[in-house]
């Protein structure tokens, strides 16, 4: 396999090469693996490896072979039930919790699955295809792009639960420490801006319509919080003191006994981090990474400062540049995302929390059929993060992209950008 830092940029390519492109990078991102490693649940927000590998491979079977290739057979009758993950629209399906406990099929049958809906989608792909439908394989596409983020993110869960600390690539840089940039405020000039997806790209439906919103004067950080001001926090008695936190993260706190973000862990006197390369000493001036949206809001509000609106975000992200403290790329990944990387990044380190709910833009309206479901449906009790992250593919990341979670969510990787 070529490894997919020495091609083209994946959005150069012909459709059928993305296609194989992004396809080629989930069995690279599974390469380091063990195969007892992709069948583990460590808990129901958390799928097994082989699951991500079966699931985005589903959906092209669903979505495209089956109604449009009339040639194909389903590869296993039963493949639908085991990994359709929410369109209820498409019939019953097996518990998301209990994934981990699915032994059968195994990890080899589950490649000859890929390899099978691979070759069926190459001869779909041989003829041109209408706008439609070709859009259904893009989406398709970032589809499976979500899935390689989340594999990432999994896969660090899983593996820091394991009392040996394993790695997953043992041979990632150990990075020095970076500078943090100069803590500086940029001033952003109120206005009437546009929000939302517009031009010819990608979006998901959640990103449209683009619609205007008018916005007060604010200021924004130049940088993210770093892990050593968030250490401060904690050593204030920020995890004990109830006026810094909303009612429901105060309740989280109590009932999980949170003292410190997710795989921070102390050993004596110092603080230790669980990452993708194993067990590390904290580097203070990295992004803090793996909090809730409780304790950023609770941070923010230590700060004597707030988190920033979507609208402001985006807003900022289209005219002056946000920036991060470091290239963490080369810290979790195995290579180079796909190719694509961007000297000029300036957000990706990691997911950025809004003070936004997650609703629907003005004007919304989810596609007909069951790829309606694929946002739409969760616009209750979820909070928007903005910008992307060190494990999100970057050909992936866009200023408009929304992401969702709800606001108790660790395991992503989930940081904070002060506003005021």
């Amino acid at each position: 396999m070529i490894h997919p830092s020495l091609m083209p940029p994946i959005t150069a390519l012909p459709l059928v090469e993305r296609y194989q492109r992004i396809r080629q990078w989930s069995d690279f991102l599974c390469q380091p693996l063990a195969t007892e490693d992709y069948v583990i649940q460590s808990m129901p927000d958390v799928s097994p490896p082989k699951w991500h590998l079966a699931h985005t491979t589903w959906f092209f079977e669903t979505f495209l072979l089956l109604p449009h290739l009339p040639s194909y057979e389903v590869f296993h009758p039963q493949f639908g039930y085991l990994f359709n993950s929410y369109y209820d629209s498409l019939g019953q399906r097996h518990p998301r919790p209990q994934r981990g406990l699915l032994s059968r099929p195994t990890v080899e049958e589950i490649y000859r699955y890929r390899d099978y809906v691979d070759a069926a989608m190459q001869s779909l792909l041989a003829e041109p295809l209408p706008d439609s439908l070709e859009a259904l394989v893009v989406l398709g596409l970032h589809h499976e792009q979500q899935h390689q983020e989340l594999l990432l993110t999994d896969i660090k869960h899983i593996l820091a639960l394991n009392p040996l600390r394993p790695a997953y690539r043992s041979d990632l840089p150990d990075l020095p420490p970076p500078v943090p940039s100069p803590d500086r405020w940029l001033d952003y000039p109120g206005g009437l801006f546009t929000i939302g997806h517009t031009g010819s790209g990608f979006a998901f439906d959640n990103e449209l319509p683009p619609h205007p919103v008018y916005l007060p004067d604010y200021w924004l950080a130049a940088r993210l919080v770093t892990n050593g001001e968030y250490l401060e926090f904690i050593e204030a008695g920020g995890y004990q003191q109830p006026e810094h936190w909303l009612a429901e993260g105060w309740v989280m706190v109590q009932s999980q006994q949170w003292q410190a973000p997710l795989y921070w862990e102390q050993i004596g006197s110092s603080w230790w981090v669980m990452t993708l390369a194993g067990l590390r000493p904290l580097n203070e001036a990295e992004p803090v990474c793996h909090v809730s949206y409780y304790e950023a809001d609770a941070y923010a509000r230590w700060a004597g400062k707030r988190l920033p609106t979507e609208a402001e975000w985006e807003a900022a992200a289209a005219s002056l540049p946000l920036t991060g403290n470091f290239a963490e790329h080369q810290y979790y990944h195995p290579a180079p995302a796909q190719g694509n990387t961007r000297p000029d990044q300036v957000f990706g380190d990691v997911w950025e929390w809004t003070q936004s709910a997650y609703l629907p833009y003005p004007g919304f309206q989810p596609a007909a059929g069951a790829v309606g479901e694929y946002n739409g449906k969760f616009m209750c009790n979820q909070m928007v993060l903005r910008g992307g992250s060190c494990v999100t593919p970057q050909s992936h990341i866009r200023p408009s992209y929304r992401n969702f979670f709800p606001a108790a969510t660790r395991w992503q990787f989930s940081g904070i950008r002060l506003a005021h």
